[in-house]
């Protein structure tokens, strides 16, 4: 995933507003008056942080089958994937550091005393 598509995803999720969102849609689609509701906020007042979402690729909006006018919201899996890879990798660097310091530190240790 390109660095903007993370700073995208990463800036979304700055917010707690949209965290809380996302949380809500961790448990299935929803429509985004239920999502406001469970929220404590109006559709007004969410609708600019679930553009946010979907203009990140967080979140897909598609029309509920039978009914075009109503509009379901659903996490989309790749941008979050993306995302636990670059955690990945960042945990992996420092796993790989603490083990060279550790290595270094044993190989050292009691070399002082001997001087």
């Amino acid at each position: 995933m390109s660095p903007a598509v993370l700073d995208r995803a990463f800036a979304a999720l700055a917010d707690p507003t949209r965290r809380a969102a996302v949380d809500a849609l961790r448990r299935g689609p929803r429509r985004a008056g239920d999502v406001a509701r469970e929220l404590g906020s109006t559709p007004a007042g969410l609708s600019r942080h679930l553009r946010v979402l979907r203009e990140s690729g967080l979140v897909a909006e598609e029309a509920l089958e039978g009914d075009a006018r109503v509009r379901v919201l659903r996490l989309e899996r790749e941008p979050f994937d993306a995302l636990r890879s670059w955690v990945e990798d960042v945990e992996a660097f420092w796993g790989d550091q603490l083990a060279s310091f550790k290595d270094h530190a044993e190989k050292t240790r009691g070399k002082r005393g001997r001087r």
